[in-house]
């Protein structure tokens, strides 16, 4: 992967994780989703990464992700998704 683009994705997950409480009331706001609030908030991070990943491949490389940065991008999130996790 582009070194710009990993360097933005991990200022993106950081990102995320420091801003965990805007999940947690889009969560609290959809109460019927409650049984299952973890699993919720944890798709709602991985698509806020995933749409930033498209826009910065976008807007970096000029162009859309490889299906090799796209694995990529899956495996940095495979590395940190107990860090997310813990985080919710």
């Amino acid at each position: 992967m582009d070194k710009r683009l990993e360097e933005k994705i991990t200022e993106k997950i950081e990102e995320a994780l420091a801003n965990v409480h805007e999940v947690r009331q889009i969560t609290k706001s959809l109460d019927k989703l409650a049984a299952s609030s973890n699993q919720f908030q944890y798709g709602i991070i991985v698509g806020r990464l995933y749409n930033s990943f498209h826009y910065q491949s976008r807007r970096i490389l000029k162009r859309d992700p490889t299906l090799e940065e796209f694995i990529e991008f899956v495996q940095m999130l495979h590395k940190r998704q107990d860090e997310i996790l813990k985080k919710l």
